[in-house]
This record gives C-alpha cells, sequence and structure tokens, in this order.
C-alpha cells in the first residue's frame, strides 16, 4: 500500500484522483494480507465536512462454492502419530506497579 502512496502521490491532487490512488492503495493491501477482507471504504475529511463512503469498491469479490467440502471423519487416514515432550526453559521478569483488579 505505502508503495503505491510513494510512487503517485502529488501535492494538489483533485479529490476523484486522490480517491483513485487512497482505493488503489488499500486494494493493494488487501491483496497483500488474506485477513484484510474484500471492501475498500474511504473516508474523505474536507474542511468543515467529513463523508464516509461504505462501501467505496469490493477489491476482491468471494466465489461461490461449486460443492460441499464436508467430509467424513477418517476420510484421510492417519499413516503415523508421534507427541514429544519439548523441554522449555522459562523466565518470567515482571517490572512495574501491579495493576488493581478491585
Amino acid at each position: 500500500a505505502m508503495a503505491t502512496f510513494e510512487d503517485r502521490y502529488r501535492p494538489n491532487m483533485e479529490l476523484e484522483e486522490a480517491k483513485k490512488l487512497v482505493r488503489d492503495a488499500i486494494a493493494a493491501g488487501i491483496f497483500n494480507d488474506l485477513g484484510s477482507g474484500s471492501n475498500v471504504d474511504l473516508c474523505v475529511i474536507t474542511k468543515g465536512k467529513v463523508d464516509y463512503i461504505r462501501p467505496h469498491d469490493i477489491a476482491n469479490l468471494k466465489g461461490v462454492r461449486q460443492g460441499s467440502y464436508k467430509y467424513k471423519r477418517g476420510t484421510t487416514a492417519v499413516l503415523t502419530k508421534t507427541v514429544r515432550n519439548l523441554p522449555m526453559d522459562i523466565e518470567t521478569t515482571v517490572t512495574g506497579e501491579a495493576m488493581d483488579t478491585s
């Protein structure tokens, strides 16, 4: 997303041009972070006015599943199972005052 701003930002942009830049930057972030969702929402702040545009765009449309993806227990066989205890040395250091929980 930052690369989009660094590449295309310039002072005194027109509103629609700036909105497209922000939309493209958010979309770049969406495509590089699968947990981001798919909607692009904008908030345009001008002198004396705040305009929330939700949704401005849908950057990544979700597809429709073509079939059922539920499998019966035991469908995939477990060939081997090994459980190991991992030795750990954990040291905790507390600094500051205790939080008042009363």
